[in-house]
């Protein structure tokens, strides 16, 4: 496997920094205006893997389109890699790779051909390309001078990933990289980022599969509504979540969730399990199965369940709609 590639030294302590970013689409015909983004603060650290997550519509998208100089901003200030996105839109570019949802190619060029051009559009020296190296790298050099369209869904997403790298960016941009991905080729692509994220590059991934987020990301920022109503450590915003479920397995079959447990909720599961979920600053586990044997169930097992980054997200989100 080939190396991957090394991010500059003398790094600023921010791969990216918005300030007070703004982004209204004008109204057109029929449709209102659109304020998609409203006032962003965010800063993503260098070296960091980075989630940001959203519903649809919550302005991921317009975030990172105008990053990627594809959006106009209507007003706030950006930066990539301390180069700001108006004074130095250039030096900004350069230093950030976005992989993009959709998958737009020519579906005439080859992967080889297809990254030569990327490389000829950042100004990259022939003699300091490294397209046999990256194609490699993501498991495409047998397919080099294939047609783009011949490739599967899940080598042009591949594709995707080695034309963003070609300029050997320090931030590299994965929006939805998964979706239409089988198990194993998202196993083979994950592999790669992380060595890429292990080598210095700064990592920023927008995904609707959650588990993946809470997996591979050390930070996450929610954003909704175009506003950020979360930024913290994953372990930390998890954290947030006061409740978890005491699940008891009984010796003898329940007709129903017993009597005494009106303040939490109390419910029978279809394996016939007494699932309890209480929060965590107003009872104890010690208190809760006081009164489940107090009922009179016998206990046969039990478990605790802890919340997951999928229970912080739709608390976050459901909570401003």
């Amino acid at each position: 496997m080939a190396d991957t590639p090394h991010p500059p030294t003398n790094a600023p302590d921010f791969a990216i920094e918005a300030r007070g970013l703004d982004k209204t689409y004008a109204a057109r015909k029929k449709a209102p205006a659109v304020n998609a983004l409203k006032g962003v603060d965010l800063a993503i650290p260098r070296g960091s893997f980075f989630g940001l997550l959203g519903p649809n519509g919550a302005g991921k998208s317009t975030f990172i389109n105008i990053l990627g100089g594809l959006v106009v901003k209507t007003g706030g200030q950006a930066s990539i890699w301390g180069f700001d996105i108006d004074a130095e839109p250039r030096n900004a570019r350069g230093a950030i790779g976005i992989v993009p949802q959709e998958l737009n190619m020519d579906p005439f060029f080859s992967p080889m051909e297809s990254l030569e051009l990327q490389a000829g559009f950042y100004g990259v020296p022939a003699g300091e390309r490294r397209t046999k190296e990256i194609l490699e790298a993501v498991g495409l050099w047998d397919k080099r001078n294939a047609y783009a369209r011949t490739l599967s869904g899940g080598m042009k997403r591949r594709l995707l990933v080695a034309k963003a790298l070609v300029h050997s960016p320090p931030v590299l941009v994965l929006d939805e990289p998964t979706a239409g991905v089988d198990v194993e080729l998202r196993r083979q692509l994950w592999d790669y980022v992380k060595r890429l994220h292990e080598s210095g590059v700064t990592i920023v991934l927008t995904t609707h599969y959650l588990e993946e987020a809470e997996a591979l990301c050390d930070t996450i920022a929610i954003i909704n509504h175009g506003q950020v109503v979360a930024c913290e450590p994953t372990k930390a915003l998890v954290r947030r979540m006061d409740q978890k479920t005491l699940v008891v397995a009984p010796q003898s079959e329940l007709a129903a969730a017993p009597a005494g447990f009106e303040d939490v909720q109390a419910q029978l599961r279809a394996n016939g399990a007494l699932a309890v979920t209480y929060r965590t600053s107003q009872h104890s586990v010690e208190e809760l199965l006081d009164r489940v044997r107090r009922a009179g169930v016998a206990i046969k097992d039990l478990s605790i369940e802890e919340p997951d980054l999928e229970d912080v997200f739709v608390a976050m989100t459901s909570a401003q709609s």
